[in-house]
């Protein structure tokens, strides 16, 4: 299913976090936390001004990005979870 994001909203794939600690203790699904690195699958074109210009996305598909732990609303499309977020959700771009 082809998906596109409207407006100023991104489309993100969380990627998964290490499975174990620093120091190599193996750490449970159980007490494992949401990641809040993902990259960008998809973006709307932007959002507008009153005046009806372009403001145009800061961040691209393929972008690795980090975002806010509770940012975005989860969603599933042909089987794989993905988030749907603004772009004002996400802190930065992960060079």
């Amino acid at each position: 299913m082809a998906f596109k994001p409207l407006h100023d909203r991104v489309l993100v794939r969380r990627v998964e976090s290490d499975e174990k600690t620093a120091g190599g203790l193996i750490i449970p699904d159980s007490a494992k936390e949401k990641p809040a690195e993902g990259v960008v699958v998809a973006c709307g074109e932007g959002a507008r001004k009153d005046s009806g210009e372009l403001i145009a996305m800061a961040v691209s598909e393929g972008d690795k990005i980090l975002f806010g732990k509770w940012s975005g609303t989860e969603v599933t499309l042909d089987g794989e979870e993905l988030l749907i977020m603004k772009e004002s959700d996400i802190m930065g771009v992960i060079a």
